[in-house]
This record gives structure tokens, C-alpha cells and sequence, in this order.
């Protein structure tokens, strides 16, 4: 039976088990969105393209199923393009779908076609795939062609122009494919491979897991917890307060940023690292804290793309393969192998880390200091929540003082673009529905940059809980300012006021606001944000001096960027 373009297209999502669209209604998407409406998709219009695929992004980082974004001709896809740069830099294998005028349009030789460009061209640096449906015939094709690059080897991007005349079009196509009839879902390591890594690993007296954000984007969860409690071994962040495997709170430590992580690191004569690039944060597996037993020490690395085998650094068993078939593949192979004195000790000096740095956060400034909010603020989240944080020193900040555990961690962490946090704590907040919360935590000034979703969460309930350390300036870039030049007046210093108040901006959008001053006030504005039952905002002020001049493992922080300028 004939069915148009946008319904074809629905149903190739729908076999990729997706069923959220996030853009801005236009001329291109209309008969789209309500066709997804009607068959009982979740349709998110947002107040700013970039803010709609970082939402996208989000639902991909909870669920390990790509997120699909839409940009409306012209300045729609425009506003897509910063978010499909990051999306490249995050490995996120979001859709983007550009509108676009008829096909003839791109073929004529007259000057002045509104809102007509090559938009494709744009996206083709950054994306794995980009891609035009001149004709009804190859939506299947392309579409098909799209998933297969995001999700093969390391995932990325793609972008995909349809023209008007081609979403009008008719078309009379036999049912949608599965997904294993054209393109590969599961990628175990060759048998050989895993016997020489079980061999390391039998042999090992202190392994690690070296666990980076595509262990936890892969939804791996519970397999990397089996294979982490078979091994009884301590298992490293390569960033601070990324999500925790279940039973392995206490023993996960972050490299560099706790002794017990960097003795751990040390120590090693084993490394397992999965979903990681092994790259600045860790100082490529060489520098800083891994130099000490260097020459001893033997690396097994579960890595999808080929390439990136040997690249940082020698690599002595790869393991090529989805580390959610690998993982599995390691654990039904290998002993136990008790280790518990050792990791106590760790858990003990880490503990003693922790208690130490609560005394570096006094509780006497006016406004308060950034660590006293954290400990408040990460003291009354639910236990279950979803953590989601945004900004510089506000990120640093949580990080070093946070009191939870979180299983999931959202934060923009290998690109680093502010404004991410409220669009990723609404992504999140939606594929959780109402069974947990999402708290953000953010500096005022990533805050900023989305506000206008707030009326998005209000619009479709979403009751995420933000929470805004104010400094009224722009964070770390002040210090990093004063550390080049000194005292100054330029717009890192500029204060734009604390006639800011963000709590009645939620006000005015429908949405619940807090205005706290004091630590002993955050936990009860905390209850009654989340009673509400609304989206709320909780504007902090916190002291910028401090919040410049005291930021948390800044001399481990910098070491990332020690080739910053070659």
C-alpha cells in the first residue's frame, strides 16, 4: 500500500526501537510530527535546535539508543550545526535530519533563494555520514546507510538532508528491515584474544578496570559490575564522579584526584580499560601517575575501532570488539581472585581523602563557599537520582565534594561545551519518566546559555531539579585570567549583578524557585523542590573569590593540558 516519505521514515526509526523526535515545527516537519503523534510518539519541541539535540543526546547516554533531532531549512539546521561538532567530539550517535527546499532548488543557476544553502556540506567534517534523499526511492538505503556508520566502530554522528518534494513524496516499499539484516549488532573479541587476556589477568596481583564514559553510554552496567566483582579489583574513573558500577561504590576511586586512585594507578601490573580513549585525562597510560611500574605493567584495552589500537600507547593484548559482548565474553572465563586487604587499604585512604577535603571548605564565608553547596545540596538528593552537571569550576567543584554515588553521570566531559546541562537533565528526565529524578547541578553562567527550556520541562512535565551555584561571573576562566595577567577588569571579571535572580525566571515560566543563602537551607528548599512536583530552580550564591581561587585538583586538572598549545 503507498505510503509518503515521513511515514516511511517513522517506520525505519521505529525499527531502531526509537520513538522520540525533538525539533521546532515547520512547513517541512509538519505532516511528520503529527504522523508521529498520532502513532504514539513523544514529539519535544524545544526553544532552540542546539538545546533539542543535546536533550537527544542525553536519551543516548541513558538508554545506548540514538537520539533523532530535526532542523527546519536554513537557520534550523544552522543552530544544529555546534551541537553535531560536540555530538562528533562525544562519540553520540545522534540522527540529525536537515529540511531543506525542493530538490530543483539546488540545481538552478538564480541568485537570492531564501533560505536555501548546501547545508550538508556543513556537517561533513564532523559527522561519519552525510547524506541527501534526492529520491523516494533511497530512503531505505540511506537511512539504513546512517545507522550502520553511527553505531560501527566508534560512534559518532551523522546528518541526513531531505528535501520537501522528498518528504511529500509517495512511495510503495515492502516492510521496514530488522536491524541484524543490515548492519552488525554484536562484535564478541576473536576467541585467541581472550585467552591470551584471560592469561594476563590470571597472572595479575593488582589489576585494575580503567573505566571511561563509554562503559557506562553502552548501558553496560551490570556486566562490567560482574566482571568487576570477579576480579575484586579496584576500579578507576579516567574522570571524577563518572556513573558507579552497582557493589563497586566503594572501590572506585578517580585517577589523579585521590591518593587512593593514584596509588592504585601505580601499583598496577594490570590494566583492563573499556570504553576509554586513553587520552589526557589519564595522561595517555604514560605520564603522571602511570609512570611508576611503566615498564611492568601490562595493558588489555576493549575497543571497537581498530584504529585506535597503539595509539597513546602500547597496547599488549587488544581486544577488538563491543565491550557488551567482550565484557561478558572475560568474565566466564577468568577466577576469582581475592584481593580484599589491598582494597580496603585504598577504600580506607580514600575515605580519609574525602573527610580531609571537607575541612577545606570553611563554613563561614558570606556568600558561601562552592563546596559547603555541594555537600548540602548532594546530602538531599535522592539516593536514585540522575546526576547531570554543567559549568567549569561548578563541575570541578561537584566532583571533589559530592557525597553520592550516582549510577548515572551526565556531563559534557571531552568537549567541555557549557549550556549542555539543562538540555541533558530534560533528555534524561524523559527516559526515566516519573520512576526517579534528575538533579543538574550548574555554575550560573552554562545556566544561562538555555533557559528557555525551563518553559520546555514546565510544558511537558518534566520535573528535573536545578540547582545554581552564582557566582555572578564566569567561574574558572577568572581564574585562569588572573593566573596570565593578574587583577583586571576584562569580561571574565565583569559581574553582571545579583539582580539576577534565576528563581523568579523558573517563577515565570511556571516553574518552582528557591533562593537559598544559607547551608542549613539547601536540604529543606531541596524537599520542597522536589514535593512540587515541578521543574525548580535553586539559585545559590556562592563566594567568587573562592569559587575562582580554591577550584579542587586545578594542578592535576592542568596537567591534561600540558601539550595544550602544540
Amino acid at each position: 500500500m503507498p505510503e509518503k516519505i515521513y511515514q516511511r521514515l517513522l517506520a525505519l526509526l521505529e525499527a531502531e526501537n526509537i520513538t522520540t523526535l525533538f525539533g521546532i515545527p515547520d512547513p517541512s516537519f509538519f505532516h511528520l510530527f503529527n504522523t508521529a503523534s498520532d502513532r504514539g510518539w513523544r514529539v519535544i519541541a524545544p526553544h532552540h535546535e542546539q538545546a533539542g539535540a543535546f536533550m537527544a543526546e542525553a536519551m543516548w547516554r541513558m538508554t545506548g539508543t540514538p537520539g533523532v533531532v530535526v532542523g527546519n531549512q536554513g537557520p534550523g539546521v544552522a543552530n544544529l550545526l555546534p551541537a553535531a561538532i560536540n555530538a562528533a567530539k562525544e562519540n553520540a550517535p545522534i540522527i540529525f535530519i536537515g529540511g531543506q527546499r525542493a530538490q530543483i532548488a539546488a540545481r538552478r543557476v538564480k541568485r537570492g533563494r531564501i533560505q536555501y544553502t548546501p547545508q550538508y556540506r556543513y556537517f561533513e567534517e564532523a559527522m561519519k555520514y552525510t547524506a541527501v534523499i534526492e529520491y523516494p526511492e533511497q530512503t531505505d538505503e540511506i537511512i539504513h546507510e546512517a545507522f550502520r556508520q553511527a553505531l560501527s566502530g566508534k560512534p559518532g554522528p551523522v546528518y541526513i538532508d531531505i528535501p520537501m518534494n522528498t518528504m511529500q513524496a509517495d512511495c510503495d516499499l515492502p516492510p521496514p528491515q530488522a536491524p541484524e539484516d543490515y548492519r552488525l549488532l554484536h562484535q564478541p573479541a576473536a576467541a585467541s584474544a581472550i585467552d591470551q587476556a584471560v592469561s594476563l589477568i590470571n597472572r595479575a596481583l593488582r589489576p585494575i578496570l580503567l573505566v571511561g564514559q563509554g562503559a557506562f553510554t553502552a548501558r553496560a552496567h551490570q556486566s562490567l559490575a560482574a566482571l568487576a566483582e570477579t576480579l575484586q579489583c579496584p576500579v578507576i574513573h579516567t574522570y571524577p564522579i563518572s556513573s558507579f558500577l552497582p557493589g563497586c561504590e566503594e572501590r572506585t576511586f578517580p585517577c589523579g584526584f585521590s591518593p587512593a586512585g593514584s596509588q592504585a594507578v601505580s601499583d598496577s601490573d594490570l590494566v583492563i580499560a573499556i570504553g576509554t580513549e586513553i587520552g589526557e585525562p589519564v595522561q595517555h597510560g604514560v605520564g603522571g601517575h602511570w609512570q611508576k611500574n611503566d615498564a611492568q605493567r601490562k595493558w588489555i584495552y576493549i575497543e571497537r575501532d581498530a584504529n585506535a589500537f597503539g595509539v597513546n600507547r602500547k597496547i599488549h593484548v587488544p581486544l577488538l570488539g563491543d565491550l557488551r559482548d567482550v565484557v561478558p565474553q572475560l568474565t566466564a572465563q577468568i577466577s576469582a581472585k581475592p584481593r580484599t586487604s589491598y582494597v580496603e587499604e585504598l577504600i580506607a585512604i580514600h575515605r580519609q581523602h574525602k573527610k580531609d577535603y571537607l575541612q577545606k571548605a570553611p563554613k563561614d564565608l558570606t556568600p558561601m563557599h562552592p563546596g559547603r553547596l555541594m555537600i548540602a545540596a548532594t546530602q538531599a538528593m535522592p539516593k536514585d537520582a540522575v546526576l547531570v552537571r554543567d559549568g567549569g569550576a561548578t563541575s570541578i567543584y561537584t566532583w571533589t565534594y559530592a557525597q553520592v554515588e550516582p549510577r548515572d553521570s551526565i556531563w559534557n566531559q571531552n568537549f567541555g561545551h557549557l549550556g549542555t546541562g539543562l538540555p541533558y537533565a530534560l533528555g534524561a528526565q524523559l527516559t526515566i519518566n516519573d520512576d526517579r529524578r534528575v538533579v543538574l547541578i550548574s555554575g550560573d553562567s552554562a545556566f544561562l546559555f538555555h533557559t528557555s527550556e525551563l518553559e520546555t520541562a514546565v510544558r511537558k512535565n518534566l520535573p528535573v531539579i536545578c540547582i545554581v551555584a552564582c557566582d555572578y561571573a564566569w567561574g574558572v576562566e577568572v581564574r585562569g585570567y588572573r593566573g596570565m595577567l593578574g587583577e583586571g577588569t576584562a569580561e571574565t571579571e565583569a559581574h553582571w549583578g545579583q539582580q539576577l535572580r534565576l528563581d523568579k525566571i523558573a517563577e515565570g515560566y511556571g516553574a518552582h524557585g528557591e533562593f537559598v543563602t544559607c547551608e542549613q537551607d539547601i536540604a529543606p528548599a531541596m524537599q520542597r523542590a522536589l514535593t512540587s512536583g515541578k521543574p525548580a530552580v535553586i539559585q545559590i550564591p556562592v563566594d567568587g573569590t573562592a569559587n575562582a581561587r580554591d577550584v579542587p585538583g586545578h594542578e592535576e586538572y592542568s596537567t591534561w593540558y600540558n601539550d595544550f598549545w602544540y
